[in-house]
């Protein structure tokens, strides 16, 4: 009971607020993009129509190069979370210097140092989550590639021996869901942003999230990619 009392109440309903719109926009975008096509949900088509092409390609290298260009992103977000998290944890050992720098900038709410390593390993907890995300996402690339090279020749599609479009749509899923598993990865940065406006009050932390969960729902609803995708 003595951790609730470390920060106040408004501070614990924050940080409620943060992880409802974490998950709450998680959840809704998966379930509403199937109502109105989402950014993912569209391009799922175009994953679709690649491995439906890929099934009367021989030999299938230009499928092997882009499924190699697809997982180089997944690789890249995962060493930076690497290379971030070990930035944090060093923070963590210098959090006095760092938590009298805070209390500088104007604006600022100040805090005891036990609360700035509370929300530096909430932070952390953000990024170690991003990164099992990302590296899942690398991995689902491999099967992808598996299933790519183990798809029977265009010869074999064509005299009925294997189903072309049974193919392309477990290929297709599985690269649905290798995006999908970054994108999870990619909104925990998009919420760490939240977080550091906690270092400054507990409100621009509330404000934070909120607009993270709407700049999210503009580029996966409303931007401009996603009407020349459905066009």
């Amino acid at each position: 009971m003595q951790i609730f009392t470390l920060l106040p109440w408004t501070d614990w309903m924050a940080i409620v607020w943060f992880f409802l719109g974490w998950a709450g926009y998680a959840w809704f975008a998966r379930n509403y993009g199937v109502k109105r096509s989402s950014l993912l949900l569209t391009t799922n088509r175009y994953r679709h129509y690649w491995l439906l092409q890929a099934t009367s390609r021989d030999p299938r290298v230009i499928d092997g190069i882009i499924t190699q260009n697809l997982s180089s992103t997944p690789a890249f977000f995962s060493s930076t979370t690497i290379i971030i998290i070990g930035g944090l944890f060093a923070l963590l050992g210098t959090t006095d210097k760092a938590a009298e720098l805070v209390r500088e900038i104007p604006f600022a709410v100040r805090t005891s140092v036990l609360i700035f390593d509370l929300k530096v390993l909430m932070m952390v907890g953000v990024f170690v989550y991003a990164f099992f995300r990302f590296s899942w996402s690398m991995r689902q690339y491999t099967f992808v590639a598996l299933l790519i090279g183990s798809m029977p020749s265009p010869q074999e599609f064509e005299v009925g021996k294997f189903d072309r479009e049974a193919f392309a749509t477990r290929a297709s899923r599985m690269v649905g869901l290798a995006a999908e598993t970054f994108n999870d990865g990619l909104r925990g940065y998009y919420f760490s942003f939240a977080i550091m406006a906690w270092f400054f009050s507990t409100f621009a932390f509330a404000l934070a999230t909120a607009v993270v969960v709407l700049i999210l729902y503009n580029r996966e609803f409303n931007s401009d990619v996603l009407g020349v995708l459905r066009d």
